[in-house]
């Protein structure tokens, strides 16, 4: 345990090779309710903003639109930037060079009036996440991140945002799926970004409380803007930071905490803060995952109930 968070890692023998599946990350996860293509200038900076900070090489592969992992070369980067530029919709997965989970930047851009996501009862929003290894939390500290999560912030036209520690997770496997029911329930503070299905169903609603939670509209409004949402949050360890332009930041203590409920540590700031954002809460519809409604739910509802 250090600075309030585990350490989960979960190994598989793939090609007498072992390769980590799951495992605890940092999350920089935006939501912006935009076109792709209004967005998507500002999605490019963003991403070369993170590349700045983290390392050109600390990214290796990128996902074809076959949902084939290629090695991120010249022409790798060459499509990447293709597809973040194209008009209308954009999917884009890059991953760390190594085979076990590390760095990695995913975008969805979607058009909202798709009439085909209308048609499925979706209401889409643009989304983008970059996921850092607990490794670089500890080597440069809270500080750093939470400076890189505000540099991204200010790039992009958020409607919401969070940063903290998050499950990364390669896929739903046997292996996988039973540590994530145990660690999720354990620690509440453990988020998992399923960027495929939020960006499809999100809309304007945001996601429960993180370390960093970002907000702008249309939820800030309705809270009554920065002043008035200081004045409902009561932890000393709370903070709240506007931004201007109707936007503001809410910090959770010093460091992210991922909580521990079988020593009482359930995390009551995070709480405070699920309650008061609780109207405009997401919460999934049908299945995700292997995991059951009822698992969902109670999940989703861990800083509420």
């Amino acid at each position: 345990m250090s600075h309030g968070y585990p350490r989960i890692r979960v190994p598989l023998l793939v090609e007498d090779e072992l390769v980590t599946v799951l495992r605890e990350s940092v999350s920089l996860t935006f939501y912006m309710h935009c076109n792709h293509e209004a967005v998507a200038s500002s999605v490019m900076r963003s991403l070369e903003i993170y590349l700045r900070v983290v390392g050109q090489d600390s990214l290796g592969w990128y996902r074809g639109k076959d949902g084939l992992w290629r090695e991120l070369d010249s022409a790798g980067w060459a499509l990447t930037h293709e597809e973040i530029r194209g008009p209308r919709f954009a999917n884009v997965d890059l991953r760390g060079r190594t085979e076990s989970l590390s760095y990695s930047f995913s975008y969805r851009g979607k058009e909202l009036e798709d009439p085909l996501s209308k048609q499925w009862g979706y209401d889409p929003t643009s989304a983008v996440s970059f996921l850092l290894p607990t490794e670089f939390l500890e080597e440069h500290g809270p500080g750093r991140v939470r400076e890189l999560a505000l540099e991204l912030g200010a790039e992009l036209p958020f409607s919401s945002g969070q940063t903290g520690l998050a499950f990364h997770m390669m896929s739903w496997l046997s292996s996988n799926t039973p540590v994530f029911r145990e660690k999720s329930l354990l620690h509440p503070g453990l988020d998992l970004v399923d960027l495929e299905r939020l960006s499809n169903r999100l809309g304007t609603k945001i996601r429960g409380p993180a370390w960093l939670t970002f907000l702008g509209e249309p939820v800030l409004s309705a809270l009554g803007g920065a002043a008035s949402l200081r004045e409902r949050l009561h932890s000393p360890a709370t903070s709240v930071q506007d931004l201007g332009g109707n936007r503001a930041l809410v910090t959770l203590g010093p460091w992210p905490e991922a909580g521990e409920l079988t020593r009482g540590d359930t995390l009551p700031h995070y709480r405070e803060l699920a309650r008061v954002l609780e109207p405009w809460l997401y919460m999934h519809q049908g299945g995700w995952g292997n995991l059951t409604e009822a698992e969902i739910r109670r999940w989703e509802r861990r800083f509420l109930d």
